[in-house]
């Protein structure tokens, strides 16, 4: 990934925070037929390895899960909060004029290698844990109990377990950091009035980061 200095976060705790934040991500592997991605729904395992450890499960009938080369790293991307920055809201407008549009994002990039499985059990957990992480928030929370004994096994018959431990793991920050602190400001105030959660969330991201130019 195209790292500059000023965008790159490396602390391994904000790493893991946006992946449990924004848990959907784009598993791509390489195989005979070529690159293949899909977006999954992944579980991290942060005490795990030194990195941590990612868990998902594939469908069955996804031919990715088959091709892949399991002597190639895979890698996940984890996509968090993003926006256009619209360059009107830069005070450098009004002085020169010289600014353009850009794009501000959070993301992370994993790697590792994949391993299959297929033990009914720790499919069934997977299932289980995944659901109550996303359920736990709701007035009534759906839970795997729900659902008949039978249909859950005939739907873990339909999917393969993957685990990735976590190799290597890179961040970007790219908040506007290089621009200086009056552009910086009127970034903030322009994401904030557009009364968008996303554009809220880059707003924070941009206050709260340090300005390198």
């Amino acid at each position: 990934m195209y790292q500059p200095p000023y965008h790159r976060e490396d602390r391994l705790p904000v790493q893991h925070a946006l992946i449990r934040a924004y848990p959907l991500g784009t598993l791509i592997t390489s195989g005979p037929g070529g690159l293949e991605g899909n977006p999954i729904p992944f579980i991290l395992d942060e005490k795990a390895g030194s990195n941590g450890v990612l868990k998902s499960h594939i469908a069955r009938a996804n031919r990715q899960w088959r091709e892949f080369d399991p002597q190639s790293e895979a890698m996940v991307v984890f996509m968090g909060p993003q926006t256009y920055v619209s360059p009107s809201w830069y005070v450098t407008k009004q002085e020169s004029g010289k600014v353009v549009p850009t794009w501000n994002y959070a993301c992370v990039h994993v790697y590792g290698l994949i391993r299959l499985i297929e033990d009914r059990d720790w499919l069934y957990s997977q299932i289980r844990e995944l659901t109550e992480l996303q359920e736990r928030d709701r007035t009534s929370p759906w839970s795997v109990d729900d659902a008949p004994p039978g249909f859950i096994t005939s739907m873990i018959e339909a999917i393969i377990g993957i685990e990735i431990t976590i190799s290597r793991i890179e961040g970007k920050w790219k908040v506007s950091q290089n621009r200086n602190e009056a552009d910086r400001q009127g970034i903030v105030a322009g994401l904030t009035a557009s009364g968008d959660e996303t554009d809220r969330a880059i707003a924070d991201l941009v206050a709260g980061a340090d300005a390198k130019k």
